[in-house]
């Protein structure tokens, strides 16, 4: 529930898309927002205000004089209730008679009087949304302090190919977690996260490889951004979409993440190394394929990789503040704490593998932080929440 608490006022224009609007209404509702939806004359020509009305429990708004009006004047009061303003779909008019700051309907009465943050997402045909004229409102609307959610591009309704597709719901849900979810306390801060396995190359074919996921990382990276951080993750090989509004270095090898984090890590302020690094590597990677055969792989000549936390703590930048991760299956405070010292972390996050919703692939963890200072245990929380956790602990060491 994410959004428990916010009030969302959902424009919603005359275009074909408009359907797709009340599966959004829907997932914002399910995240606990108050979803009142303002549906233009046009609008309501695609989609029914009942539709709305089901998916939200409020009462959808389409004329401006409604005489079924409670004492305050509506489109004021929405106004003054609303965390943030998103029209979508958006038409080229709609559009134009915002960037001008025309009025004369529900929608476009309230969001003039709106002083909370607004998202807007054209859709339309391509040939409508790359004319310079709808462009020109686009900037006019950036100028003025909104976000432009761009169109995706594919098919269009009508037949043509190109720019101005509606986004899909879930694009504009992250759209509103970045500026809903979370208080904007990281906001000036750069955010180093690294996620994920590694993989070691035996042979074009084979790998040694561990079993994350990047769930924990991937946690991390996007509760920093939605807490206005400036986030770099470096990501080893997963099935994950990459976390909006960060920026994503993927790599393969343990040498590759090494080089990526050392060349990012002097500018970053927080770090922390959720990635489950390989320590060790075939000492020779055969150029073809090693064939079966009784002894072929028998045995495997081993390597060290370079110690990627250890490296940045020994040239850890003042002011900097490092968390380090450690899996362990036994001796969890005794193995963590050595490894805070010899690393120079300013944190361990420690869990154990073998404590139930604490193991590779789930969604959730049972975190042990460990600092100078003592050790918090925390309790069983998703991912996200448990991501949360370790930042905020992070802010209050950078505090003291």
């Amino acid at each position: 529930m994410l959004l428990q608490n916010k009030t969302i006022l959902l424009g919603v224009t005359g275009s074909i898309a408009a359907y797709k609007a009340a599966a959004l209404a829907s997932k914002l509702t399910q995240q606990g927002a108050a979803v009142h939806t303002l549906l233009t004359q046009n609008g309501a020509q695609f989609v029914t205000p009942v539709t709305f009305e089901g998916v939200t429990g409020r009462k959808c708004v389409v004329d401006t004089f409604d005489r079924n009006f409670q004492y305050s004047v509506e489109h004021i009061a929405l106004a003054k209730q609303a965390d943030l303003v998103l029209i979508a779909p958006a038409t080229a008019n709609v559009i134009a008679k915002l960037a001008n700051g025309l009025a004369d309907d529900m929608l476009t009465t309230t969001v003039l009087a709106c002083r909370c943050p607004k998202l807007i997402a054209p859709a339309m045909n391509t040939g409508m949304y790359e004319n310079p004229v709808t462009q020109d409102n686009l900037a006019k609307l950036r100028h003025y302090g909104w976000q432009v959610v761009e169109p995706a591009c594919g098919r269009l309704a009508c037949g043509d190919t190109g720019a101005g597709k509606f986004p899909e719901p879930a694009v504009l849900m992250e759209y509103v977690l970045q500026q809903l979810a979370e208080e904007k306390d990281m906001a000036g801060l750069h955010v180093l996260v690294t996620a994920g396995p590694t993989q070691e190359a035996l042979d074009p074919v084979r790998y040694l490889t561990n079993h994350s996921t990047g769930k924990m990382g991937y946690a991390l990276a996007q509760n920093a951004a939605r807490r206005g951080a400036d986030v770099t993750l470096v990501t080893g090989p997963t099935t994950l979409e990459p976390p909006a509004f960060v920026h994503t270095v993927p790599v393969c090898s343990a040498a590759e993440m090494f080089d990526a984090v050392t060349a990012a890590a002097p500018q970053q302020d927080l770090l922390a190394f959720a990635a489950a690094v390989a320590d060790y590597r075939p000492a020779q990677t055969a150029e073809d394929k090693i064939k079966k055969s009784a002894d072929a792989l028998a045995a495997i000549p081993l390597a060290a990789t370079q110690d990627i936390l250890q490296y940045v703590g020994d040239h850890k930048q003042p002011g900097q503040l490092l968390c380090g991760f450690s899996m362990e299956t036994r001796d969890l405070l005794e193995n963590s704490s050595k490894k805070l010292v010899k690393k120079h972390a300013d944190m361990i996050a420690a869990n154990n593998l073998k404590v139930d919703g604490a193991g590779f692939g789930t969604d959730t963890n049972v975190m042990t932080l460990i600092t100078n200072a003592g050790t918090e245990n925390l309790p069983k929380l998703s991912k996200y929440e448990t991501a949360g956790r370790i930042w905020s602990a992070l802010l209050q060491l950078r505090r003291t």
